[in-house]
């Protein structure tokens, strides 16, 4: 079977970690890149030899030639480019967060419904090896019935100096960072149902907050805390772990620093070491982050030749964005809030 053709549109920082995992991925390639910026468009079309390169996304669903499109812009565009290539029939992964707002997201994920095109958001955290073993755990039993878990991102990590963007939104940790500690605590404890939050600001010199602190009820009566900070030193600066805590009615559950995963019951405590894999071109500390991408990237390859919907679909991941819109909602008024007064219309509503 020949392989899937791919065009990336934008050429940034987290880009070359897609384009590296394109590289790797099994059944697809990439045939075409777009980015505003020419001296962008160029070092990334050198360093992976691709020829076609475009300036202007137009110009680039005009010229066609491929299956699929991986949008890694900054939020603000992704609305008119997913629709872009809904209108082009093409399918679509779309870089988190999956859109400035709810109205948007939801339109976007409509509009893919309508066109029949497959849409994934790169929500990558949850491909984490780590993470997965944590979830393979909990599914074999030996905890028992899930009650309690926390999922925790905390560090002093300068993500400024290469996203300096970042610094200037008057929303940071929670829309940037905590999604994927959200779509995490989905993926392990199921979907929420309500959401308490608080958030602060500490870095006098960014704009948006760098702790936020999230209490999710989930449906089937689990309680999860979900924190996020990157106004923490620590004496081992732990970037970019994701530390996760899981209590049973048979046992507990410790993803710790350093990729530990301990597990204990009646039968005794059990310690593991599920660090990824450092691939030929990832380098610590980042490999956690950039093994999960060429991970979700493959899933996409296998779930779009199968014709199934991904995990991470923009149906599915209305779901964590709620969370997120819950949460603002929820540190700004502080109140309790539920999801459905952010979401409009449940995912199941869209067709599948």
């Amino acid at each position: 079977m020949a392989d899937l053709k791919g065009a990336l549109i934008g050429c940034g920082f987290f880009a070359v970690n897609q384009m590296h995992g394109w590289r790797d991925a099994e059944g697809a390639r990439i045939v075409a890149i777009c980015d505003r910026d020419p001296e962008r468009l160029r070092a990334v079309g050198d360093e992976f030899a691709i020829t076609r390169r475009y300036l202007s996304a137009d110009d680039l669903f005009a010229d066609g030639g491929f299956d699929f499109v991986d949008i890694a812009t900054t939020v603000g565009s992704h609305r008119a480019l997913v629709e872009l290539a809904a209108r082009h029939g093409i399918a679509t992964i779309c870089q988190k967060p999956i859109a400035p707002t709810m109205e948007d997201a939801e339109a976007m994920v409509e509009a893919c419904a309508k066109a029949g095109v497959a849409f994934m958001v790169h929500e990558n955290f949850r491909w984490q090896s780590p993470i997965r073993a944590v979830k393979a755990a909990i599914d074999s039993g030996t905890v028992g019935e899930v009650f309690w878990g926390r999922v925790s991102f905390r560090s002093g990590y300068d993500v400024f100096s290469g996203q300096p963007y970042l610094a200037t939104g008057k929303r940071f940790i929670i829309e940037d960072l905590g999604i994927h500690a959200l779509d995490v605590a989905r993926y392990i404890f199921g979907d929420a149902t309500a959401v308490t939050a608080r958030t602060r600001r500490v870095n006098p010199a960014i704009a948006g907050e760098d702790v936020a602190t999230m209490l999710l009820d989930h449906k089937g009566a689990i309680t999860s805390i979900v924190d996020c900070s990157y106004a923490t030193r620590l004496p081992i600066e732990p970037f970019p772990e994701t530390l996760i805590e899981v209590d049973g009615s048979k046992g507990t559950l410790r993803l710790s620093q350093g990729y530990h995963l301990t597990m204990h019951s009646k039968d005794g405590t059990k310690v593991t070491n599920v660090e990824p894999p450092v691939l030929s071109w990832a380098a610590p500390p980042w490999h956690n982050i950039q093994e999960s991408v060429a991970r979700i990237q493959q899933h996409w390859v296998e779930a779009l030749r199968a014709g199934r919907e991904p995990d991470t679909s923009g149906r599915d991941n209305l779901e964590t964005f709620a969370l997120v819109e819950a949460s603002y909602l929820s540190a700004a008024e502080g109140r309790t809030v539920s999801v459905a007064e952010v979401i409009g219309r449940r995912p199941s509503q869209f067709s599948r």
